[in-house]
């Protein structure tokens, strides 16, 4: 049995965002989705990056294990131009991408996976998740700490302790061999889709839409109706037995690049005339606009220090005004989870100082040591892991204290 693969590869800018962010390559081996973080100078090129180097893959001299090794080969090799680019413009510094990967080596499929962007595969009409989100909240799913329905709403979903990015540290992708069956519908996505739409209407979608191109249209209108929040990215994949098909119903041909590492990646939104499209537009009419003009929002956390360095200097300077102490007594209610003396501790503050005033102080320490951790946690903990309050500083503790258990 000779199999092939259709593919459709679709991204959109969504509702929220002035640049796209995300990359995505469809071709007849190979099925690639990245997301990219980073800010408009880094996002979309770290996700470039990764398609670029994983597009000349899509070939058929693969063996299983040869798929297997070329992934990885392709990935350890984004992660050095990654290094490269920021060590020759530091401003790029703090780029990385998600990457979920598919090679087709003849009936078998080789996987790779870092990040929180998903594989799902539709198999006899029942949707399953093939690859397993490396963020903290699937974490405190996975040690038992809260379920997957409070992981959908809760606040750090969108913190990764795994990604392709510009850290000096060995990259730790999931690698796995899959059965290649005719009749399966895959799906790469990134958390624009899965993180808008429910999992219970992707896989009606799948079920229902059976043109492959209108089934990844449709998918991206969803997200799009759902408040496109996100840059949405959808890859497509049907598996079919050649020998069996008539005239004309063979493997797609060619190949498709979508997103940021395509030439049209500043394509307004798909919203169209609906109510998405006159959100979108009533944004673009309501923002001023910037130089450049599609420049991206600052991430969350980038725009917050700079917000607290500002907030840090009036205090200095307004000595013990009303406002100073206001914004002092808000600044010691917040707490995060860092690194003191080589030691996991817990600050209550804001990891901020300005000139003499230090905006935190160590309020517990957890006798865990940060090298007994595996690397990727090391660097999260170096750029510090928010909390809410002190109980959720702890529960924080705990999971790492998990992490090196071996649980």
């Amino acid at each position: 049995m000779t199999l092939a693969l259709r593919f459709a590869a679709r991204s959109d800018i969504g509702l929220l965002r002035s640049n796209n962010q995300d990359s995505a390559f469809a071709g007849p081996h190979l099925l690639v989705v990245a997301d990219g973080m980073g800010g408009h100078a880094g996002g979309d090129i770290a996700s470039s990056v990764a398609v670029a180097h994983l597009a000349p893959l899509d070939d058929e001299a693969h063996g299983p294990d040869d798929a297997l090794h070329e992934l990885g080969r392709a990935m350890d090799e984004a992660h050095d131009e990654l290094l490269a680019r920021v060590e020759d413009n530091p401003e790029l510094a703090g780029l990385g991408t998600t990457v979920t990967a598919i090679l087709r080596a003849g009936n078998k499929l080789a996987m790779a996976h870092i990040g929180d962007s998903r594989a799902y595969v539709l198999r006899d009409g029942v949707l399953s998740q093939v690859t397993t989100d490396h963020s903290f909240v699937q974490h405190l799913v996975n040690t038992g700490k809260i379920t997957a329905e409070e992981a959908e709403r809760h606040p750090q979903r969108s913190v990764l302790l795994r990604v392709l990015g510009d850290f000096d540290m060995d990259i730790v992708p999931d690698f796995s061999v899959r059965e290649a069956r005719a009749g399966d519908r895959w799906l790469l996505c990134s958390d624009g889709l899965s993180g808008v739409v429910s999992a219970e209407t992707i896989a009606e979608t799948l079920a229902e839409v059976t043109d492959l191109d209108s089934c990844a249209d449709q998918l991206v209108q969803l997200a799009l109706r759902g408040g496109g929040p996100d840059n949405v990215t959808v890859v497509l994949g049907d598996l079919v037995e050649v020998d069996s098909l008539p005239d004309g119903g063979g493997p797609t041909m060619g190949t498709q690049v979508v997103g940021a590492a395509a030439t049209d990646r500043h394509r307004p939104t798909r919203g169209g005339s609906g109510a998405a499209g006159r959100a979108a537009e009533l944004t673009a009419q309501t923002t001023t606009p910037r130089e450049p003009l599609d420049e991206e929002v600052p991430p969350p956390r980038r725009l917050v220090r700079r917000l607290l360095l500002a907030l840090g200097v009036v205090l200095v300077l307004a000595g013990l005004t009303a406002a100073g102490r206001w914004g002092w007594e808000w600044t010691q209610k917040q707490y995060y989870v860092g690194v003191d003396d080589g030691a996991v501790v817990i600050y209550r503050g804001i990891p901020q100082t300005v000139g003499p005033v230090d905006f935190s102080q160590v309020v517990e320490t957890s006798g865990l040591l940060v090298e007994d951790l595996p690397s990727y946690v090391q660097d999260r903990l170096e750029q510090t892991i928010p909390a809410t309050d002190l109980p959720d500083a702890r529960d924080r503790v705990r999971a790492l204290r998990t992490e090196v258990q071996g649980g």
